[in-house]
Order: C-alpha cells, then structure tokens, then sequence
C-alpha cells in the first residue's frame, strides 16, 4: 500500500487491509490475530478483527 493509501484509511480496517499494510499473508495474519501476537492492537468485534488505523500508522513510521 502507499503512504497515501494508507493515510487515507478509516480509524479501523478489516484484518486482510491491515495484513496488506504490513505484507502478511492471510493465514499468517489470522493465526498472529487470534494467538494475540499481531504487531499491532487488534479488537474483536464479534466473529470480526479490526486493525486499529493509529497503531497501524504508528508501527509503520507513518504517526500523524
């Protein structure tokens, strides 16, 4: 993704946006999910994660 693209991002993302933004595979970006080790805060909105979009940013050296 570019610095654009991801600047333009909403507060949170779906897990598969988040894993593109740090170039996770799917499976790789699920299992880190669901065992609590992902790079960066995940929440848990029923069956559904969500990337938090500021520690998204953070992480990629990109904080507002």
């Amino acid at each position: 993704m570019s610095r654009d693209e991801l600047l333009a991002l909403p507060a949170a993302v779906d897990l598969d946006t988040g894993n593109c933004a740090l170039g996770l595979g799917r499976s790789k970006g699920y299992e880190l999910a669901k065992r609590g080790e992902y790079p960066c805060r995940v929440l848990r909105l029923g069956k559904a994660y969500r990337v938090v979009t500021a520690d998204l940013l953070s992480l990629l050296g990109l904080a507002a």
